[in-house]
């Protein structure tokens, strides 16, 4: 893991194994409620089945259109769930549509209380019930004539002075009769069948274009709506087409993987309207309803990485990756638990994918709305459980008393801190390219280089190595999108890029573009981490635990200031002579432009290192791809926080009395806190005095 790396203690420590299983290793993060994450901690341990509500919500709507809580008039509930519906709204059933053989998803015509009562109040009973008759009929003629247009008719409601009430009257009717459009004639309002209605009919399912339009009616402003599953691509793209030919000002469509009812991959098409078509003008509902479109939930992921289960949620809700945020990368191989916010879906749509979600090792728990998005610095900490197995003494320990070996460990350890590294999941342990030298590349403006290392395979024979290696041997981006799993966004992100611009600096460059911000800078920071890390061994190695002249340390005096290099003192000759300072006091900084380097051999080790990558001291913008790396501080040492322990024997935790332990029964269960950016692999090997 880290072999030439320094420690801060000098105890014999003991040797272990972990990760033996997720299970192993438990990752919570402290932002979230401590109360929620156990009562979640403990069903996971029982095998429960996934929570799929939370107290005071509702259950989810069964339409495809997602929408917050409010429609655009601030009412509740905008459209009812079938659920909610009622039989006797105004006019009653269509008897007659009714006795004919329904096509298959046809929706009932009595779509929802709301909407009758609103049509009695705003037209009067009578006026009411001929409008329904004259809906029933209109569908009649449809069901009997396949080929009749949809405007073939006409209704008139009568003249409406009232400007509010005429808009009232348009949206109750569209929705309670999205097959028929209104119009105005001076102030006289006339029904008729809607022909764009009819088209679509012939495409999907009627219960999909009543609920298309529902959707397109309501203006919902970042709402989405997705059509069911639909494997043939040709029929998507005539639907793409129909959609973009009638409502390409106000809608954009977009095909997505989704899982069909076989839990098979299939492909949806999902609808959301333009930004650039709202107006500039927004009120304070629906600037609120804006700010409701943000979910709030606890990710709990079982051997996967953090980004890798985001690409599945966002495969399968139809938004981006970047919908998500989140205050860090959690372990791989690990059960881990972290609070997440995805805007643009609501709470009731992100409770219907938690079965399919829990067969790809995700579970979903306290969806809430909330008012914004997450972001990176809100994380207090991590609370992690972890379990060592194979315990044994060092080969060089000939001591018999490996209790007393661990006791001596751990009380070291809580005392004296440990080395504050970055751990070796930072940079994609055991792969053959690490990500710290993507970050070089694009670092040093090696495009190419960049993407062929990124698309490195690794040495197994699988779909989504088999596509880098694919693409790395004849450069057919087309050709290895076909072969990679949907859920591999980033390397899809990069791939279209590449197929449309070429495998060359220009296309490389573009195809670095293509993928979100924060991805890439991730390889950037990677490198950046890799230089600390050596540059915090070098300066143990020369100076040991003593602060010297020329060190950084925080600086209580501008704790205040805004700018970060005025809270960093540089350690003067007489305060060396004092020791005024500790070495837990001590920072290093992370390489970029906005930052001071010690003034001692450190600095000097600084300037030679980057020199070998051929990197200058505060050039670290890299205009091409929008990356900007002004630079940090970050302590030398760590505390750890809330550490405890115990043993088990044979699984059953027992109190151990005799020191002197069977070492191949005994298994030690640890527990302890940490801050944002430490590392539990790296505490790990501080207490055992062992690599990983």
């Amino acid at each position: 893991m880290l072999p030439s790396f320094s420690y801060v203690t000098d105890h014999t420590g003991f040797c272990g194994t972990i990760k033996n299983s997720p299970s192993d290793f438990t990752v919570t993060e402290i932002e979230v409620p401590q109360h929620l994450l156990r009562d979640t901690r403990a069903e996971s341990l029982q095998k429960a089945p996934l929570e799929q509500s939370t107290p005071g919500q509702q259950q989810p709507h069964e339409l495809s259109a997602e929408s917050p809580g409010l429609c655009a008039q601030g009412c509740p509930g905008a459209v009812p769930s079938p659920s909610e519906q009622d039989t006797s709204g105004a006019g009653g059933d269509c008897s007659a549509s009714r006795n004919k053989k329904q096509r298959e998803g046809e929706p009932e015509l009595n779509p929802g209380l709301g909407e009758g009562h609103v049509l009695d109040s705003l037209l009067g009973k009578p006026m009411s019930e001929r409008l329904h008759q004259f809906a029933c009929g209109m569908k009649d003629t449809w069901d009997l004539d396949r080929d009749a247009g949809g405007g073939a008719g006409e209704f008139a409601l009568g003249p409406v002075l009232d400007k509010k009430s005429r808009a009232s009257l348009h949206s109750a009717v569209r929705q309670k009769f999205p097959f028929l459009v209104t119009v105005t004639k001076g102030n006289e309002m006339i029904v008729k069948g809607n022909g764009d209605y009819r088209e679509l009919c012939q495409l999907v399912s009627e219960k999909e274009t009543s609920d298309f339009f529902k959707f397109l009616d309501a203006k919902l402003e970042n709402s989405t709506f997705s059509f069911a599953p639909d494997g043939d691509k040709e029929h998507r793209k005539v639907v793409h087409h129909f959609i973009n030919r009638k409502f390409g000002k106000l809608l954009e469509t977009k095909s997505f993987t989704v899982s069909d009812v076989s839990d098979q991959p299939n492909m949806s098409i999902m609808v959301r309207f333009r930004e650039k078509g709202w107006s500039r003008k927004r009120s304070a509902g629906s600037f609120k309803e804006k700010q409701d479109l943000y979910t709030a939930f606890t990710l709990q992921k079982e051997n996967l990485e953090t980004l890798e289960a985001i690409s599945f949620l966002a495969a399968e809700l139809g938004v981006l990756p970047s919908d998500f945020s989140y205050t860090g990368i959690k372990d791989k191989k690990a059960i881990t638990y972290q609070p997440m916010v995805v805007k643009k879906v609501t709470p009731e749509r992100l409770k219907e994918i938690g079965s399919k979600m829990e067969k790809k090792g995700i579970r979903i728990h306290n969806i809430h709305s909330t008012c914004q998005h997450l972001r990176l610095g809100q994380l207090k900490g991590n609370h992690f459980d972890i379990v060592v197995r194979d315990l044994k003494h060092h080969s060089h320990d000939s001591s018999a008393d490996l209790k007393m070996r661990i006791s001596e460990a751990m009380e070291n350890v809580e005392t004296k801190g440990f080395v504050n590294y970055y751990g070796p999941q930072r940079f994609g342990q055991g792969q053959n390219v690490q990500t710290d030298q993507i970050g070089l590349a694009l670092l040093n403006e090696k495009m190419v280089k960049a993407v062929k290392l990124f698309f490195t395979p690794e040495d197994t024979d699988d779909p989504v190595n088999n596509a880098k290696r694919y693409f790395l041997q004849t450069e057919d981006a087309k050709g290895a999108l076909v072969m990679l799993p949907e859920f591999k966004v980033r390397e899809k992100m990069l791939l279209r890029a590449l197929h449309r611009y070429g495998v060359n600096h220009e296309g490389c460059t573009k195809g670095w573009l293509n993928i979100p911000h924060s991805m890439r800078i991730f390889y950037v920071h990677a490198y950046c981490s890799k230089i600390w890390n050596e540059a915090t061994s070098y300066r143990l190695k020369i100076y040991g635990s003593k602060v010297v002249e020329g060190d950084l340390v925080f600086s209580e005096e501008n704790d205040e200031s805004n700018f970060l290099n005025d809270k960093v003192h540089v350690v003067t000759a007489a305060e060396e002579l004092a020791n005024k300072y500790s070495i837990n006091q001590v920072v290093l900084p992370m390489v970029g432009h906005s930052i001071k380097y010690p003034s001692n051999k450190v600095g000097q080790w600084y300037q030679e290192r980057l020199s070998k990558d051929e990197l200058q001291m505060c050039k670290f913008r890299v205009s091409p791809l929008q990356l900007n790396i002004p630079g940090c501080y970050r302590p030398i040492l760590k505390n750890v926080q809330n550490l405890s322990y115990f043993f088990e024997v044979n699984e059953k935790a027992i109190k151990i009395e005799d020191s002197h332990l069977n070492e191949s029964k005994i298994s030690l269960h640890i527990s302890f806190d940490l801050d944002p950016s430490c590392y539990a692999t790296v505490c790990l090997r501080e207490i055992m005095k062992c690599d990983f």
